[in-house]
């Protein structure tokens, strides 16, 4: 529905003066807040300069118009002059002008809700600009825009000098508020700077104490692992004593003594084990690990492991198996940073499974220079959520076999740091009740800068 209030002929400047008086007169009496009415003046002002100026006459014409219930007024600025040759590049924003030509439209586009164009060459322009209505604003009934009408032809327009009054006013006003934002834009500026201030004393502390932090970790690493022989020594001196004792060098036990020196023993043996991986941990950490490479054959490796682990077997229901590798699979790496992770792997396997196969596997990837070992288990199983969590230091993972299973959550990081060293990298692939699947992935030929040399594995 189209309700028309106002047309106006555009043929000289006061015309031009009077279009900017009139669309302030129809903005106020259609309910428009004081920036809208400001917004609306001067997009008529602009357009009908254009007008003027390029086409030399037109018209303006004031409506209401009202699409799905949403009302707004519209102004039609219609000429018959030249047409606009380079509207894209105007619109753009790109156009140069020595007359300033392009301006009026882009600052048009940018105060009214819609602004649409059409121009062809020697036909004329129509520009159609929309204000949509707040949504809390009364619909303007053809009632209300009669009476509308009629109060515009009973006023006559004021003369340019009232006109250019008006837009003083309006500047003043604009300036107003423009002193205002500027004074809030200036008092948030202190305020950010302050707070800068602040932030940067933060991060001062912060770095402090991280620096503080690094340093403490640094002098943790260097003093344990430089304290190996003196922890280590006390402790294989206890466990050679307990086996003299239990091999009856000084004489017979009861069977109450026997029983204690065993107990002596294994506490020593499961002490041993955590400063050995809590040293090594340590030593990786401060930069004492040397990696040996040398060339060695997986079924070498293989066999040494079977012969090593095969007597921790605790239950005839439990088998340990390696799949034999190809006789000539070989590696050029360390072997005992190697075996030591497959060592971890394979005792937690062993620990945490009643019964079923370990099975050991050595797999080649020669697209990707690695070799591929796997270590898979029967046993209780990791749910998705923990397997991160196993390879963080001293992280454990609750279970129906912890009362018989002891552990200091060291030997799965040492496998991870290890792996780095060589170029590597772990992981795990688990089901809870259906077992585990612990790897490792190594270059085929180690080099310092822990990359990858594609050197295929049977040419050494």
């Amino acid at each position: 529905m189209s309700l028309r209030i106002l047309k106006i002929a555009i043929g000289t400047e006061l015309d031009v003066v009077g279009a900017r008086q009139r669309a302030r007169e129809i903005a106020v009496l259609c309910g428009f807040a004081m920036q809208d009415q400001v917004r609306i003046a001067t997009s008529v002002s602009e357009l009908a300069r254009n007008v003027f100026n390029y086409a030399h006459g037109g018209k303006v014409e004031f409506s209401i118009e009202d699409a799905d219930g949403v009302q707004a007024l519209q102004i039609r600025i219609d000429d018959q002059g030249p047409g606009i040759a380079d509207l894209d590049l105007v619109l753009s924003g790109r156009y140069q002008s020595s007359t300033g030509m392009g301006l009026g439209i882009l600052g048009a586009r940018r105060l009214m809700d819609r602004c649409d164009i059409s121009t062809a060459r020697a036909s004329g322009t129509r520009i159609v600009l929309q204000k949509r209505f707040s949504s809390d604003a009364p619909r303007m009934t053809a009632r209300m825009v009669g009476d509308m009408c009629a109060h515009l032809n009973a006023q006559a327009p004021d003369s340019m000098l009232g006109e250019v009054q008006q837009q003083n006013q309006e500047l003043l006003g604009t300036l107003d508020e423009l002193k205002a934002r500027q004074e809030e834009l200036l008092q948030l500026t202190r305020e950010l700077e302050e707070n800068n201030r602040a932030v940067k004393v933060l991060y001062a502390e912060l770095d402090e104490k991280a620096d503080h932090l690094r340093r403490a970790d640094q002098m943790k690493s260097r003093f344990l692992s430089n304290m190996s022989h003196e922890f280590r020594t006390p402790l294989s001196s206890i466990r050679a004593l307990a086996k003299l004792l239990l091999a009856r060098a000084d004489g017979e036990l009861s069977g109450e003594q026997e029983k204690q020196v065993s107990y002596i023993l294994q506490g020593t043996v499961a002490m041993n084990e955590m400063v050995d991986d809590l040293l090594d941990l340590a030593k990786i950490e401060a930069g004492k690990v040397d990696v040996r490479a040398e060339r060695f054959l997986v079924a070498d490796m293989f066999s040494t492991l079977r012969g090593l682990l095969r007597p921790l077997l605790h239950s005839p229901n439990l088998a340990l198996t390696f799949q034999e590798p190809e006789a000539e699979l070989a590696l050029h790496s360390d072997q005992g940073k190697l075996s030591q992770i497959l060592r971890n792997f394979i005792s937690n396997a062993i620990k945490y499974t009643e019964r079923g196969d370990i099975t050991v596997r050595a797999a080649l990837l020669p697209e990707q220079g690695m070799m591929h070992f796997s270590v898979s288990d029967t046993g209780l199983g990791i749910a998705e959520s923990d397997q991160a969590l196993i390879f963080e230091e001293f992280s454990q993972i609750e279970n129906r076999l912890q009362t018989r299973v002891k552990g200091t959550g060291l030997g799965l990081p040492l496998c991870r740091n290890l792996a780095g060293l060589l170029g590597g990298s772990v992981g795990v692939d688990s089901v809870p009740g259906a077992g585990s699947v612990f790897w490792v992935s190594i270059p085929l030929t180690y080099t310092a800068e822990g990359g990858n040399a594609a050197v295929p594995p049977y040419s050494y």
